[in-house]
């Protein structure tokens, strides 16, 4: 029989909702534990079972970021994760990067669900356009759904009845797949690992994790529930590769807390903190830390103002009466009682924090009487933006802290030796790094070789390639369409590699128009060429360069044979024509754009 879950507290509309729209499906954590103690597990011990397991990662390996991993057997497909990754510096124009589910799509009659780990953007923020795609339910616990609702509205989708929430330790059966929710500590409340029981065997999926001796808010990492997992017998241990170059254990979050209680209280400016929006945990910290020391709190940054509502209204977050106060009113106070905490700890563009550094906000300036605190690590490509805006910050005047000698930042991800513990305690027969670029993976591949694991039974993969796997044996098979699908806009993948291109190229070269009117009658041209020129040289400064241009360009258009009519020869001739001349004049290569109007 399957049981409700227990009665939860109300916090609020939104968590009223998310329990309201619990479902049947998902057992209860009693009925997890006695399946557990069953010797053997029948999930675990499968028999008589000739179809292979394919696990296809769509996304999240060589990389950091839009995690999404596909689970296939027979007829059933669930998913695990739908993330995006924020564009580097040569995606001109992108907003943002998801997964291709080319195959997902094709196959979207047998999606039976999307799983998600945790709600950071890298694991939930390709989530709307997946289900603008296809339509299947959401497992996640209480914040994750919260957070994902929240990013739904923003879309126009409603999607409410779709999202199942669960608790840690619920298992939910899906087609031939029973996924188990196991907690874990990471940078944000209510993370999961996976233990996806499927008719070949146990894939132990870690999520992020991190071992979390003092964590802020819930439990430790349940190592009692992943030993007993892994004692009763995992085929394939696809664990996180964030930190494997770094040698022992991460810190506990914890201690963020006492820095941030001695900063708050031995200065006498305004402090100005940024973090991840979705970093829970540091901003109830944030916010321990101000009302200790007596300083208002201001939230800045729309991402940050939705998640910090969303974690208020459920109860993951506590802001003391009268502790918050909106960004409007900060000018009613003294800088030493103000507290800002913002967005942009990764230097983006258009974050609150890049605007404060180069003067364009509207509600902030900064200046000598402010403290400003990177509460962050650098995302990898991201350094040059940060040193960007550092060196502007210092340059209002500002103090800085964005470097390791303070204690500001601990990461949320597992390090060597508990790397090691992972797998040890999950002693699985195949091991697939995920979640890291592929220095990453290659290094974790050896570390699990180290702890007895087989060289041929680790698979370091890409996106796009399938791991077949039966109770026996695991193999490489034909791969699936996976890349790149750019956001910008409200066009999603309508923009591919060929703008892009144009677009650098145009970035870095400029562009030079040439157009002309030709005569249908008597095919003539009967007026121009003239020259336009942008991002190449200025026109009134480069007149004899230009007039030079122009004499290239009509004598392409007649030496291609105007009378036939071949508008896409002149073309092509002048283009040609134009393009050598200039790289000859001036050795650059300007994208050249001939037109022709026919009269």
């Amino acid at each position: 029989m399957v049981e409700k879950h227990p009665e939860e507290p109300k916090v609020g509309a939104l968590a009223g909702h998310i329990k309201d729209t619990q479902r049947q499906d998902v057992m209860h954590s009693e009925d997890k534990m006695q399946l557990g103690r069953r010797k053997p597990r029948k999930t675990n011990l499968p028999t008589f079972k000739t179809s292979p397991l394919k696990i296809m990662p769509l996304g999240g390996l060589g990389e950091i970021g839009k995690n999404l991993t596909a689970f296939e057997y027979e007829n059933d497909i669930i998913v695990v994760d739908c993330g995006l990754a924020f564009p580097d510096e040569d995606m001109l124009g992108v907003d943002i990067v998801i997964p291709d589910i080319t195959y997902l799509i094709k196959n979207k009659e047998r999606v039976r669900a999307v799983l998600i780990t945790h709600g950071h953007e890298d694991h939930i923020g390709g989530l709307a356009y997946f289900l603008k795609e296809i339509n299947c339910p959401v497992y996640a616990t209480k914040l994750t759904l919260g957070i994902a609702q929240n990013k739904l509205k923003e879309h126009g989708l409603d999607k409410s009845a779709r999202l199942k929430p669960v608790t840690t330790g619920n298992v939910v059966k899906v087609g031939n797949f029973k996924v188990e929710f196991i907690g874990v500590n990471h940078s944000i409340p209510d993370s999961c690992a996976f233990a996806i029981y499927t008719p070949v065997g146990t894939i132990f999926h870690t999520g992020d994790f991190k071992l979390d001796s003092k964590p802020i808010s819930g439990e430790m990492l349940d190592i009692a529930r992943i030993s007993q997992i892994g004692k009763a017998g995992v085929l394939l241990l696809m664990s996180e590769s964030t930190n494997v170059e770094k040698p022992g254990y991460s810190r506990s979050e914890y201690i963020i807390g006492n820095t941030f209680n001695e900063v708050f209280k031995e200065s006498k400016k305004r402090i100005v903190i940024a973090t991840f929006s979705s970093n829970v945990h540091r901003i109830q910290q944030i916010i321990n830390s101000a009302a200790a020391a007596d300083r208002k709190v201001a939230i800045n940054g729309r991402s940050m103002e939705n998640i910090i509502m969303v974690a208020t209204e459920l109860g993951y977050v506590n802001i003391p009466k009268e502790t918050l106060i909106s960004i409007n009113n900060i000018v009613d106070y003294p800088p030493e009682k103000l507290v800002i905490i913002t967005t942009g700890s990764q230097g983006e563009p258009m974050s609150a924090l890049t605007r404060m550094a180069f003067s364009e906000h509207k509600k902030i300036q900064l200046g000598p009487t402010d403290l400003v605190i990177l509460s962050s690590s650098p995302i990898p490509g991201n350094e040059k933006s940060i040193t960007r805006v550092v060196n502007e910050l210092f340059r209002r005047g500002a103090e800085v802290i964005y470097d390791k000698s303070v204690d500001v930042h601990v990461s949320g991800h597992a390090c060597q030796d508990e790397l090691r513990l992972m797998i040890k305690l999950i002693n699985p027969k195949y091991f697939m790094p995920i979640h890291g670029e592929y220095r990453m993976e290659v290094l974790h591949a050896k570390l699990a070789q180290g702890m007895g694991i087989p060289a041929q039974n680790c698979f370091v993969m890409d996106n796009g390639q399938t791991l077949e796997l039966t109770p026996n044996s695991a193999k490489i098979g034909q791969s699936v369409p996976a890349g790149q699908v750019f956001v910008d806009g409200y066009g999603v993948g309508d923009v591919g590699n060929v703008v892009i291109r144009d677009r650098k190229h145009l970035a870095e070269d400029g562009l030079i128009i040439v157009s002309f009117a030709i005569s249908l009658a008597e095919g003539q041209v009967i007026a121009g060429p003239d020259i336009i020129s942008r991002g190449f040289v200025y026109v009134r400064e480069s007149g004899d360069l230009i007039n030079e241009i122009r004499e290239k360009a009509r004598n392409a258009i007649y030496n291609s044979g105007i009378g036939i009519r071949d508008w896409n020869a002149i073309r092509t001739e002048v283009r040609n024509v134009v393009g050598e001349f200039i790289y000859q004049r001036t050795k650059r290569k300007p994208m050249i754009l001939p037109i022709i109007l026919e009269v």
